[in-house]
């Protein structure tokens, strides 16, 4: 019986390890993406706990008729999927500035102002363990809370290149 005990204990132990997954201590890149407009952020994250991080951008983007700079911060639980690939999820909040160019019945018109967005990301990483580096897609849903720059719901697609340190 206690050897049964043992191996059921050494078992569930291995298991345990194999699906725990300490997450880099800081990792600081680029993610570039965006919905209709091309959009590029520096990129920095903390490690918080074991699983957890906090992730900080400072992003901007540019179309014909926007220019926009928003600092993002997003809470993020981070999940093993094998070896060094993690799917990680998580809200977030920010801020940002915007300046619209426009021309309407002739006439050349300029706007600007604030804008606060809630968001939350999905993605998943591959943290290379030879080198430190690690790589990553996610999905952003942003709810924009200003009328003049964007109202509603926007899908932000990224890809993120990191060093880890």
């Amino acid at each position: 019986m206690k050897k049964i005990i043992a191996v059921a204990i050494l078992t569930v132990g291995s298991l345990y390890g194999a699906h725990a997954q300490d997450i880099s201590k800081n990792a600081l890149g680029l993610r570039i993406g965006g919905d209709s407009e091309f959009g590029v952020g520096i990129n920095y994250q903390r490690a918080l706990q074991k699983n957890n991080r906090l992730e900080l951008e400072l992003g901007w983007r540019n179309s014909n008729e926007f220019n926009a700079v928003k600092v993002t911060g997003i809470y993020q639980w981070v999940w093993n999927i094998d070896g060094g690939f993690n799917w990680y999820a998580g809200p977030g909040i920010g801020i940002g500035s915007y300046s619209h160019k426009y021309k309407a019945h002739g006439v050349h018109y300029k706007d600007s102002g604030a804008y606060g967005l809630i968001t939350g990301n999905i993605g998943i990483e591959y943290n290379f363990s030879e080198l430190p580096l690690q790589l990553s897609v996610d999905f952003r849903p942003e709810i924009y809370l200003n009328d003049d720059y964007r109202d509603g719901i926007y899908g932000d697609f990224g890809l993120g290149i990191r060093y880890k340190f």
